[in-house]
């Protein structure tokens, strides 16, 4: 069985052309390191639910768009490794203050999967 870790954010649409670039220098690092598989994804149908949603999650405004994303590595063990070695990668060291996004409402996690085909 493999690992994920999974990822949702809000990105302002008017830095959404930034996003994606980070995002694609981000996957060519990750990639590089070891991950099977990495991908990002800008909202395309996610409705604002009364009680909960993916936009109410990450406390999306009306000028943000959602973005969901995952990491699929070999194992844990992998992940741990990988993860390690990315966040020590000066490609993608960046100021806070200059981020696409705003981290604080980034919600993110790792998961075992236990369906897989």
């Amino acid at each position: 069985m493999s690992y994920v870790d999974g990822f949702v954010l809000a990105v302002p649409k008017a830095r959404l052309g930034d996003y994606k670039k980070l995002a694609r220098k981000a996957a060519k690092v990750w990639k590089e390191f070891g991950a099977l598989g990495y991908v990002e994804a800008v909202a395309d149908d996610v409705p604002y639910g009364k009680l909960t949603s993916f936009p109410r999650a990450v406390k999306a405004k009306k000028t943000e768009t959602v973005v969901f994303s995952w990491i699929v590595y070999k194992s844990r063990k992998d992940r741990d490794a990988i993860m390690k070695k990315v966040m020590a990668d000066p490609r993608l060291q960046m100021d806070v203050k200059k981020m696409p996004f705003d981290g604080k409402r980034m919600i993110f996690g790792g998961f075992k999967p236990f369906v897989e085909f």
